[in-house]
């Protein structure tokens, strides 16, 4: 199951504006273009019970969520909910990304498209099957740097070897580029 923001729950969001606006704020957003997608407890609950009756095996489930919401909208309606104006009785204050941190939530991988399921709002995030022979080619290239290069080129090349596999995905096409040494060259194997 892929979960969106589950309002309510800890390290949500919401709590922590609610937090800041209780002590008169500043109300904390890291970037005004950031956009979460956000799931009720009650939502990401069903999704668990229907993902269990629906799964067959190795199936990725998402929620319908509609839209992303806004964080910096979400901070000004939940400050006005409080009785309150924003930038006005209560600061709202940008902070800054996080390292690693999105400014936009993607539920679908590159190389994944939505299918429909049996339960409302409930589609399953599928792939094209892997090419076997690809597979194979990539396991004979970390064994043989297992066997004569360093644990150093050995993660380089699982690293550069995932990288790959998703970027020869993102134009939604089922091609596999051939496997690559460390370093970018391309060899045949």
């Amino acid at each position: 199951m892929r979960f969106g923001n589950v309002l309510g729950s800890s390290g949500s969001v919401v709590p922590i504006f609610r937090r800041q606006i209780a002590k008169g704020g500043p109300v904390t957003v890291t970037d005004p273009r950031m956009t979460r997608y956000f799931m009720t407890i009650p939502e990401a609950v069903q999704l668990i019970i229907r993902s269990g009756d629906l799964a067959r095996g190795g199936e990725i489930f998402v929620l319908e969520m509609g839209e992303p919401v806004p964080i910096i909208e979400l901070a000004r309606n939940m400050i006005r909910l409080a009785g309150y104006e924003p930038g006005v009785d209560i600061a709202i204050e940008i902070v800054g990304p996080r390292p690693g941190e999105k400014l936009h939530e993607e539920l679908f991988n590159p190389d994944e498209t939505p299918r429909p399921t049996a339960a409302e709002k409930i589609v399953c995030a599928e792939r094209a099957p892997i090419d076997p022979a690809w597979v194979d080619a990539v396991f004979a290239r970390i064994e043989e740097l297992a066997y004569t290069g360093s644990s150093g080129d050995v993660a380089a090349a699982v690293a550069e070897l995932a990288a790959e596999r998703w970027a020869s995905r993102g134009d939604g096409s089922d091609a596999q580029s051939e496997p690559r040494p460390a370093g970018g060259k391309t060899t045949s194997l």
